[in-house]
């Protein structure tokens, strides 16, 4: 059977590891730690360093795919791995989109998708000269590395813009700007592709975000309108198959009174794919390895009307209740809520977990939010946000 390696060991890789368990395949984890999410359920472990060529090498003998849960192996390892016979998927020359956000940006302004005006800025006077064509509406980012709100500044005039690109092009940070989109909301697009070329998309989502980091995923986005709906789902596909994506595509969107605007793009089963775990006929971890691998890909039908994902964040405190105790009184409350936890010691805002609740009355979704915010909630406090007691 099919031994996939995977360069990364976070939750997206354990979660790989449970579909893939079910599948008949084998999973070999490329991992910094023994304790590391993905490592603690994985039994072929590879310790390693993600950046060192021989490492990659030591995980890919042998095994019929490579692929990630994170986009920050350096490119040019990829291309000697594949120059040496390996199969990577997805290949250096789509990941690269997912690593650089001003070639991301460029890429995608040459295909005719909807971005925001953008610059590089490799000078203070760049980041000024761009402050004045939008109106001062700049949303500086480094180019690279950022994740979950790091990486992206909002300054409040052009002296305060000035000093931060001075101070950040000191520290050798690579920057870009973009113009600041008045958004409604944001909302993911997801697809998976092969290959040999089929193409699967999900119904899109509404993705909540807290802090800049995902809180809820909504499945599907409330009273999106169906153009606009469409219009996400076509452009996941076209970017999947003109960027030779292979895998899992995350494509995150802004919505604003105009339109929708692409604002990143994820390589591998994201976030706001946690809730086909529970909501679909195939879910983003199954489909990814199917995918990698060339095989028929799943059906993406919803078994539910709407299905709702909250991210358990660790709190200010960990609380002296048990975990194992905080999950039983929220299954006493809301029986049909899926935990799934991810292994990791509590720390202040740290995706230690997330709970995924379905329904199928026609106004589910506000009440399924609720649910699985109180959910959340208890899991990361160890008391009901409503009052209420057991």
């Amino acid at each position: 059977m099919p031994v996939v390696a995977v360069v990364g060991d976070g939750q997206l890789a354990r979660m790989m590891q449970t579909e893939a368990v079910e599948l008949g395949q084998s999973i070999r984890l490329l991992a910094g730690a023994l304790d590391a999410s993905a490592a603690q359920v994985v039994a072929d472990v590879v310790l390693g360093d993600y950046t060192n060529l021989d490492d990659l090498r030591r995980a890919a003998r042998g095994a019929s795919v490579v692929t990630f849960d994170h986009e920050h192996v350096p490119t040019e390892h990829l291309t000697t791995l594949i120059s040496e016979g390996i199969n990577v998927q997805p290949g250096p020359h789509a990941l690269v989109n997912a690593q650089d956000k001003l070639v991301m940006r460029e890429r995608l302004q040459g295909m005719g998708a909807p971005v925001p005006p953008f610059v590089a800025i490799e000078t203070a006077q760049d980041a000024l000269d761009f402050y004045r064509q939008v109106d001062g509406a700049v949303c500086l980012k480094a180019r690279r590395g950022g994740y979950d709100g790091k990486g992206v500044w909002f300054p409040h005039g052009a002296e305060e813009l000035e000093q931060l690109v001075e101070d950040l092009l000191g520290q050798g940070v690579p920057l870009m700007a973009e113009k600041k989109v008045e958004l409604v909301r944001e909302l993911s697009a997801m697809v998976a592709r092969t290959p040999s070329g089929e193409v699967a998309s999900w119904p899109v989502v509404e993705s909540v975000q807290v802090g800049g980091v995902c809180a809820e995923a909504v499945a599907p986005a409330p009273d999106l309108r169906e153009d606009r709906a469409s219009q996400s789902r076509e452009l996941a596909v076209q970017i999947a198959t003109e960027l030779g994506v292979t895998g899992v595509l995350a494509v995150e969107l802004f919505e604003d009174a105009e339109g929708i605007w692409v604002n990143e793009l994820a390589m591998r089963p994201h976030n706001t794919g946690h809730w086909t775990q529970d909501g679909c006929v195939t879910s983003q971890f199954e489909q990814h390895l199917r995918a990698v691998l060339d095989l028929p890909l799943g059906s993406t039908d919803m078994l539910s009307e709407t299905t709702v994902m909250a991210n358990v964040l660790g709190g200010p405190d960990d609380p002296d209740m048990p975990m194992p105790q905080r999950m039983a009184e929220v299954w006493r409350r809301f029986p049909d809520a899926k935990i799934h936890l991810y292994g990791k010691t509590w720390r202040p805002g740290r995706k230690i977990g997330h709970v995924n609740v379905s329904g199928n009355s026609p106004a589910a979704s506000a009440a399924l939010r609720r649910r699985a915010q109180l959910a959340a909630h208890f899991l990361v406090h160890a008391v009901w946000a409503d009052g209420y007691m057991s």
